[in-house]
């Protein structure tokens, strides 16, 4: 059968930025190539440009081999206290003989995997990544084909791996959208082992190393998660924020240099939390829209969110927003209350600021056969079309 999305439009004159897109947005614009930023409990958009390019994952590719090992932590498939070997491959490729970021795993130890972790978090140690992908998947291809998997498993289409690390490999690429979103994935998911982000050192091997994090000490409301470089983009990271009772996490490409990375994340964090507020658009339980009905008793069904729809807004610029619900029509008699059947998409003129699902809120039993045969008629007209 012949389906169509319908969209129903409301137009809100709300408090909104001029732009949110490939534009500076209330006269604020940021010193990289790439940026994407959010309000981590609603999702709304503050500020994104070229958000979907894909670049080399460099050291950014570390939240998914967490994601992973978190995973198989929660999943019981290992456990806080399990040891791994540190082969050859390991302690070559990523510990002391690299001359990258290490913990200074010695060759041929065991270590924890939460010692491994912590490794990964403050130091950002390319040998625990390895030792924590041997142990769990045998070797370090199979990790990351899993960290590939496991990025397709949430939705995240534009991560690609090839090792655990995110040292240079042309199948290493990422986008700051997904790389955002996949930061909120490990704060929703796995908030029992975010502390090791927030270590200020770690001591491996009688070797005491600072927490590598810049923003970590400038008293910003900094919380993880890591920084990144590759010759073909610059410097990157990606890091949450929580402060003034607002929750951010963003993620930035394609700087230029190392302190141009921390004063470009002071600006964008003290301009994210005093330009933006909390907007309420719809009550809990309120209708956002009524959504037609194939062959009901009535033609009509009322839609709502599961919780209230908020937003955050500039505080001092006003423009239209756009509410569209978006749903697959025809939606068929008899409907059941809680139904999830469609999407409030909340847009301004050039960015989509928050997605939110909506469900059926009343009953809709069969209609009589003369509606149904008006519903039919009407969805001949529409295949046609």
């Amino acid at each position: 059968m012949h389906r169509r999305l319908f969209a129903c439009l409301i137009l809100f004159l709300l408090s909104a930025a001029a732009a949110f897109g490939q534009q500076p947005v209330a006269g604020f614009d940021v010193k990289a190539r790439q940026v994407y930023l959010i309000e981590a409990e609603t999702g709304t958009v503050l500020l994104a440009r070229n958000e979907d390019r894909p670049v080399p994952a460099a050291s950014l590719a570390k939240l998914m081999t967490m994601a992973v090992v978190f995973k198989a932590l929660k999943n019981g498939d290992t456990t806080l206290e399990t040891t791994y070997p540190v082969t050859e491959h390991a302690w070559r490729t990523g510990g002391a003989p690299s001359r990258t970021a290490t913990m200074f795993a010695a060759l041929k130890s065991n270590i924890r995997v939460e010692d491994l972790l912590r490794g990964i978090a403050v130091q950002f140690a390319n040998d625990a990544c390895i030792i924590l992908a041997e142990g769990l998947a045998g070797s370090e291809s199979a990790f990351a084909a899993r960290m590939t998997q496991e990025a397709r498993a949430l939705g995240l289409d534009s991560l690609n791996f090839a090792n655990a690390t995110g040292l240079p490999s042309p199948q290493n690429r990422v986008t700051m959208r997904e790389t955002v979103l996949l930061a909120h994935h490990l704060m929703t998911a796995y908030p029992e082992y975010l502390h090791y982000y927030d270590e200020p050192e770690f001591e491996w091997n009688k070797i005491r190393q600072r927490n590598r994090n810049p923003l970590l000490a400038l008293d910003l409301g900094v919380s993880g998660f890591t920084t990144g470089y590759s010759e073909e983009d610059g410097y990157s990271i990606v890091a949450s924020v929580s402060r003034d009772g607002k929750k951010l996490i963003f993620a930035m490409g394609g700087i230029e240099t190392d302190k141009l990375r921390v004063s470009e994340s002071r600006r964008l964090i003290e301009w994210a939390l005093s330009t933006f507020e909390r907007r309420t658009l719809f009550e809990a339980g309120e209708t956002v829209a009524e959504a037609s009905v194939y062959g009901g008793a009535v033609s009509r069904v009322p839609l709502v969110a599961d919780s209230k729809v908020d937003v955050f807004l500039p505080v001092d610029n006003s423009q239209r927003l756009t509410a569209r619900v978006v749903y697959t029509w025809p939606i068929r008699a008899p409907v059941e209350p809680g139904r999830e059947v469609g999407v409030l998409r909340i847009s301004n003129d050039t960015q989509l600021l928050r997605e939110v699902p909506v469900r059926t809120a009343a009953a809709v039993g069969v209609g009589s056969l003369r509606s149904r045969a008006l519903d039919a008629m009407l969805e001949l007209l529409f295949f046609w079309l």
